[in-house]
């Protein structure tokens, strides 16, 4: 995909997925602005990224402080004139609670750092968009929101669900201006987001190919892929979509 001269902010993009996205859409022509909350990874992948002719910068943040979404957001959209990608990557488990046992301060942390973000960003963005190319935001349900999530992990699914609702309601609200918003919905990705279970129950986390169709993990790039086709001109009729990621998982062999 050419994406030459956009502008693109990813939310959590200095690991994982999030960076595989910034690498892609780096690689596609973006000038890409990465958010996360660790500042030496942040300067790592700058340089990872200029070494490969990439322009690139680093904004440190928490996605779930309005105030700083708000300042760093509408800072890039005045330092460039415009915001053409927006990928809400950013989020996470937050750790695993049952309902009975779930704390409100776990709930709102886990709602705050999954759908509060996505709001938070999107809100920022739009007046930049709106002077963009065929500008789009690209959020990240998952297939928790489909199933709602493994034991403990409950209003996570509920979180990404939400995502999945808001992405369609965005859409509506942001045709007018010719703002695209999508969502992509990863199954198993091989990240560090399963890192305590790979490293503590290896048998497990192999396991989990055989309930793929494709038989395999996901990979960082499978993801990053399908975003830089929905932030391209090729994806220019899409809007109000969930792109399924997850290799045929949970469909049965």
């Amino acid at each position: 995909m050419k994406l030459n001269g956009k502008i693109a902010v990813i939310t959590g993009a200095t690991g994982g997925i999030g960076f595989a996205v910034a690498k892609k859409l780096g690689q596609d022509g973006c000038t890409v602005i990465m958010n996360g909350i660790d500042d030496e990874a942040g300067a790592k992948r700058v340089q990872e990224l200029e070494a490969e002719g990439i322009t690139a910068e680093y904004r440190g943040f928490d996605v779930t402080d309005e105030e700083a979404v708000t300042k760093n957001i509408q800072s890039v959209g005045e330092k460039y004139g415009k915001i053409d990608i927006l990928v809400n990557n950013a989020g996470g488990l937050g750790g695993r609670s049952r309902f009975e046992d779930m704390t409100t301060e776990f709930y709102r942390s886990v709602m705050a750092l999954n759908l509060d973000s996505v709001f938070f960003a999107s809100r920022a963005a739009i007046p930049y968009l709106k002077k963009g190319d065929n500008a789009t935001i690209i959020n990240y349900t998952s297939i928790a929101g489909w199933n709602a999530g493994g034991p403990g992990a409950g209003i996570y699914g509920t979180s990404k669900a939400g995502v999945h609702a808001i992405s369609r309601a965005m859409a509506k609200d942001l045709a007018e201006y010719g703002i695209r918003v999508n969502a992509v919905s990863p199954g198993t990705i091989d990240t560090p987001f399963h890192a305590q279970i790979k490293s503590t129950k290896p048998e497990v986390f192999a396991s989990w190919k055989n309930n793929i169709l494709l038989g395999r993990l996901g990979q960082p790039e499978d993801v990053a892929k399908v975003v830089s086709f929905l932030a391209s001109d090729e994806a220019s009729f899409l809007t109000a979509e969930t792109i399924q990621i997850t290799g045929g998982q949970g469909l049965g062999i």
